[in-house]
């Protein structure tokens, strides 16, 4: 996908099309079950990624991932009529961001920073402990869905998770005009 400048009115839908398909993947599930939830939330998922690249000319390498995923999953949760894969689907995702964070450190690099260096303004070491939380976040979700099986939940723990990063950020955070760093990130 290109990059570009995004539009102004795209950061007005940019919630709705973040969490749109995944709320009516709540609601479509409490009222006629995962299996119409995961029907609902293929196509939607496929529609909110098309209307995230048409305004911004670009989509993020999680969300096309995570499109993806639910693609894969979801069709073969509906193809088998097993419910078992779309709750694998949190698993194997989480389990790969860990993956792909730690290997990120382990050569020297915080991809959370290629990711979020835009918004936020961090210290090398502040990445690298940011980085290094979130990977082992996503290993224990990994962990916990797998012991658990549950889909929900894991929306809400990740906003405690990042909430819970505030300290850090602000203890790492650069001041206005203030150069990052040298070495490794």
């Amino acid at each position: 996908m290109t990059s570009g400048d995004p539009a102004p009115h795209s950061s007005k839908l940019k919630p709705l099309l973040d969490f749109g398909p995944l709320l009516v993947f709540f609601l479509v599930n409490a009222k006629w079950g995962l299996l119409a939830a995961t029907a609902a939330l293929i196509p939607l998922s496929v529609v909110a990624l098309v209307v995230s690249w048409k305004l911004e000319g670009r989509v993020s390498r999680v969300a096309l991932f995570g499109t993806l995923a639910v693609i894969v999953f979801g069709g073969l949760t509906l193809a088998m009529r097993d419910e078992a894969f779309i709750k694998v689907k949190l698993t194997v995702l989480n389990a790969l961001f860990g993956l792909v964070l730690g290997l990120g450190l382990l050569r020297g690099k915080s991809l959370l920073k290629a990711l979020l260096g835009s918004n936020l303004r961090l210290t090398d070491a502040g990445w690298r402990l940011l980085t290094l939380r979130f990977a082992l976040f996503f290993f224990l979700l990994a962990g916990l869905n797998e012991v658990l099986r549950k889909v929900f939940g894991v929306l809400g723990a990740t906003l405690v998770f990042s909430l819970l990063q505030a300290p850090l950020l602000q203890k790492h955070a650069l001041a206005e005009g203030e150069g990052e760093r040298a070495g490794p990130v």
